[in-house]
């Protein structure tokens, strides 16, 4: 019986589930930035948003790449916080950089929820 140790190669789809949470991660990080600049009762809701986005995707990240046996539920989680984050970021439509924040949510989400359908 062969011994799958942590050094397996990660396979493709969870690759780019990986760099689409990191992606998400950064562009959550730079609409923070913008989102704080512009102030306003508004603002702060998607702030919260943009910080649960910007964490999760992170922890997932990190969770994927370390071979965590919690990655699907973490996956599960991810989805959900890209998703609301989503949802905050489109309440903004006239705004290019929220449009690619949530964007860039959306293709996340997608693919965690994806992972999280898969067993790793």
């Amino acid at each position: 019986m062969t011994q799958t140790g942590p050094m397996t190669a990660m396979s493709k789809e969870m690759q780019d589930c990986v760099e689409a949470c990191m992606a998400c991660h950064g562009i959550c990080e730079e609409t923070m930035s913008s989102c704080m600049q512009m102030g306003g009762q508004a603002q702060m809701q998607i702030m919260r948003a943009l910080i649960d986005c910007s964490e999760m995707t992170r922890m997932c990240a990190d969770m994927m790449m370390r071979r965590s046996p919690m990655s699907a539920e973490m996956c599960a989680m991810c989805a959900k916080a890209c998703d609301m984050c989503a949802e905050a970021c489109m309440s903004m439509p006239d705004d290019p950089q929220m449009m690619r924040c949530a964007e860039a949510c959306r293709r996340c989400a997608e693919m965690c929820r994806a992972m999280a359908g898969a067993t790793m």
